[in-house]
């Protein structure tokens, strides 16, 4: 088995590296004081992700990505997670799904979105349907040849900026070993569209600039045309298309512990008390240690998981494994961090504070850490002859 990165994805690694350190760092302090992305700044790191030719890289040539394959996009992804979320969104990585998309979809939402010239953004949470996908109350009714949506959807990322939404709406139900659930349907819904309203959401502690909205439906009317998949076969479309965006939080997390790493490891070797270096103290060193071991743990474990898409083996388990470990690592490491900082860890004088925050949410969104595990469990004890029909995104 070989470890190593090719050339060319060394190469991947070394530009997108480049780019985040010299188009996204010096813009962070901004984002972070204000809680905006001037649209200047926005604008422009877009157009120079188009010029080196990685916008969209996350799709397949044949539709103008740049067709990487799920290691090397992992490997983009891990790149990004050193930058701030807010600024990194810009470079653009349109959700994957948008493949689904038939006849004059193609023209309409999915070449457009690979392209550059139009912005996506994923609606599946409601206030009362966060883990419990087939729970969601948002509901769209036939009226002919139409469907009439009415209900809320909230958390929804990257809203502020979408063109369009892939929106996943309950379209009818059915009996389950569990009870009554929701049958599924996802629509692409155009920002504009009669009785649609996309309104600010809620101020987060995390990620500063990348913002969360609320989207309302008010008998808006959208046609068949807009159904992305089959009727009712939302929940099947997840499960083929979604479950690989875990990797991203597991490898964006492992870039950010990295960068997070930087800062504990130059300040235990700088740093003096006691008439020496603090990263020459026992209780300094092996939090070192431990750090740099769990980071490599998940690094491996996350790029395993891609490896096993690219080669088309089962990754459910080890992509559920990678999320929850990345990101819990994460939370170990920005606290370590700062409690080698002292003090100074929690000043903004430093961007330590601000990692912190930031790794809180990852542990929660694109499926909890409680959910990945469930998903891990399940997946061990089938085997063993417990069969349960699934209803969580990921784990088909």
């Amino acid at each position: 088995m070989h470890f190593g990165l090719t050339e060319e994805q060394q190469m991947i690694v070394d530009t997108v590296r480049s780019f985040v350190e010299h188009e996204i760092y010096p813009h962070e302090e901004e984002v972070e004081r204000t809680g905006e992305i001037p649209p200047e700044v926005a604008q422009a790191i877009k157009q120079k992700t188009i010029e080196l030719g990685f916008y969209a890289c996350n799709f397949p040539e044949e539709v103008g990505g740049a067709g990487l394959s799920h290691l090397e996009f992992a490997l983009v992804e891990r790149e990004l997670g050193r930058g701030a979320m807010g600024l990194t969104h810009f470079f653009g990585r349109p959700q994957n799904i948008l493949m689904a998309c038939e006849g004059d979809q193609r023209e309409r939402y999915l070449l457009p979105a690979v392209r550059g010239e139009k912005m996506d953004a994923l609606a599946m949470t409601e206030p009362d349907a966060g883990s419990d996908v087939r729970g969601m109350k948002c509901f769209a009714k036939r009226d002919g040849g139409d469907w009439v949506v009415n209900g809320t959807k909230h958390f929804i990322s990257g809203a502020d900026h979408a063109d369009f939404l892939i929106v996943f709406i309950a379209t009818g139900e059915e009996q389950t070993h569990a009870g009554p659930k929701k049958k599924i349907t996802a629509f692409l819904v155009d920002r504009g569209t009669p009785g649609f309203t996309i309104r600010p959401g809620y101020t987060s502690v995390s990620h500063r600039g990348y913002k969360n909205m609320i989207l309302e439906f008010d008998d808006c009317r959208l046609p068949d045309g807009q159904v992305l998949g089959q009727v009712d076969g939302g929940f099947a479309v997840m499960n083929e298309w979604l479950y690989a965006t875990r990797i991203t939080v597991a490898t964006g997390s492992v870039g950010r512990a990295r960068r997070v790493f930087d800062y504990a490891l130059n300040y235990a070797a700088e740093r003096k008390q006691f008439g020496q270096q603090i990263g020459k103290f026992q209780g300094v060193s092996f939090q070192i240690a431990d750090m740099i071991t769990e980071i490599d743990a998940a690094d491996y474990l996350t790029l395993a998981s891609a490896w096993r898409l690219d080669q088309g083996l089962p990754a459910n388990r080890e992509i559920a494994s990678a999320k929850v470990f990345a990101t819990e690592m994460l939370a170990r490491v920005t606290d370590a961090a700062i409690q080698i900082h002292g003090g100074m860890g929690l000043m903004d004088d430093l961007p330590l504070a601000r990692f912190w925050r930031d790794a809180r949410v990852e542990r929660i969104w694109d499926g909890t850490s409680e959910i990945q595990r469930h998903i891990i469990g399940r997946e061990l004890l089938r085997p063993l002859g417990r069969d349960e029909k699934n209803d969580v995104p990921g784990a088909p």
